[in-house]
């Protein structure tokens, strides 16, 4: 059994798919746990047990603090009339032309910037405004005292262990009450 942030994973547990081991993190969906196997590059059909070490120090670490976390590589995409290589090409021929196409996108950006023209919105990480487990807890906990303080419609039915979102009181109230006893403040 993998142990992160707290949370534990059971071994048999696939990372992804059927039974979601990251959707045990609270605020890790479906969604959320298949842009993180990506990262990582978690097999689909991998389990818990089947991770590697790298992995699950490289997942806890991200995890911890997905804003320092290092961004992603960007690689150019191909062109559509691009012909790929044959196949026994050498590596090392592969990676000098790589590096040359590299330094040319660098020089052309170097000269856009030194001309003063604005470069377009960059690639935002869409996990790097991730938040899990307590972090989560305490900023849905602050919303809803911050509701309960302005004294909105909202804040109220908070305050009085209501349904919030216009569910039907007649026959779900007292469910309602049962399940808002926690006082969320």
């Amino acid at each position: 059994m993998v142990h992160i942030l707290g949370v534990h994973l059971p071994d048999n547990y696939l990372a992804r798919n059927e039974q979601y081991a990251l959707t045990k993190f609270y605020g890790v969906g479906q969604k959320t746990a298949h842009r993180l196997c990506a990262r990582f590059q978690i097999h689909d059909k991998c389990k818990v047990k089947d991770l590697s070490p790298f992995q699950v120090t490289s997942l806890a670490s991200f995890l911890s603090s997905p804003a320092t976390a290092p961004p992603l590589p960007r690689y150019p995409l191909a062109s559509p009339d691009y012909v790929p290589p044959p196949p026994n090409t050498p590596v090392s021929e592969l990676q000098a032309k790589f590096k040359e196409a590299q330094a040319l996108i660098e020089a052309k950006k170097l000269a856009k910037i030194e001309q003063g023209v604005k470069l377009g919105p960059g690639y935002v990480d869409p996990l790097k405004k991730l938040k899990i487990e307590s972090e989560l807890r305490r900023e849905i906990r602050e919303n809803i005292q911050h509701q309960r303080m302005i004294g909105s419609y909202v804040g109220r039915r908070h305050a009085m262990h209501l349904p919030v979102r216009g569910q039907n009181t007649q026959s779900n109230a007292a469910t309602a009450k049962k399940l808002n006893r926690l006082d969320r403040w």
